[in-house]
């Protein structure tokens, strides 16, 4: 299209583009054959699909979604070239899974791994930074799932598939609170105890010293912690 053919004004131009009336109809057929193909292609790959996505799932979504979204609005494209990409990418989804299922190393290669961001009422901080997860971030998922404070966490996974694992303490310590600062009248309703723990990964404060440095993290901010 040459520059002085825009004309912010033409609204058949800006509605309906330059293709003829009749390629409306086509573009019917287009999308229900495109549309099969995406079913027929989410039934293939398994019942995942319908689920949290892991990164193999998520580029074979993408592929896909970029192969077939092409022929639907655009007549010079045929629709064969969507069933051969299809094909492909059901074929090399599977194959990753089945290779993945016989073999660890490439299950941890293609899925990633398992990372522990809390352990036993102490944030993991050097997980943190390399799973690029912030305490906010944490804090906002342990108040998800009704925690109050960190002594309840015996454990925090992190999944491959980028979902949180909790598994809460059978005998919960005093542990760094996870109410936020913007909440005094909440904070006020916790019961605090003579126990400090450090504020930046909720490690319990041995000595009492509150100008000991925390074995964890090398802070050296302490908070009272929640019983």
């Amino acid at each position: 299209m040459k520059p002085q053919d825009i004309n912010p004004w033409d609204w058949q131009r800006i509605l309906i583009g330059e293709i003829p009336p009749a390629f409306f109809i086509e573009v019917l057929l287009r999308m229900t054959v495109v549309y099969i193909i995406l079913m027929v292609s989410m039934r293939a790959l398994g019942k995942r699909m319908a689920a949290q996505l892991t990164r193999n799932e998520l580029a074979a979504m993408v592929s896909l979604a970029a192969a077939i979204g092409v022929p639907i609005l655009s007549p010079e494209r045929g629709l064969l070239p969507a069933f051969v990409i299809a094909a492909i990418v059901v074929s090399i989804s599977k194959l990753i899974a089945r290779l993945s299922a016989k073999n660890q190393q490439i299950e941890t290669i293609t899925q990633g791994k398992i990372d522990t961001l809390v352990k036993d009422a102490v944030m993991d901080l050097k997980s943190m930074i390399k799973t690029r997860i912030t305490k906010e971030r944490l804090m906002a998922e342990l108040r998800t799932d009704n925690i109050k404070h960190l002594g309840e966490v015996k454990r925090l996974y992190l999944e491959a598939n980028g979902t949180f694992t909790i598994v809460k303490s059978d005998k919960p310590t005093p542990g760094l609170p996870v109410i936020p600062e913007i909440d005094p009248d909440f904070l006020k309703e916790l019961n605090f105890n003579g126990v400090a723990v450090c504020y930046f990964c909720g490690n319990r404060n041995q000595t009492k010293n509150n100008r000991e440095v925390c074995t964890n993290c090398n802070q050296s901010k302490w908070v009272p912690a929640v019983q």
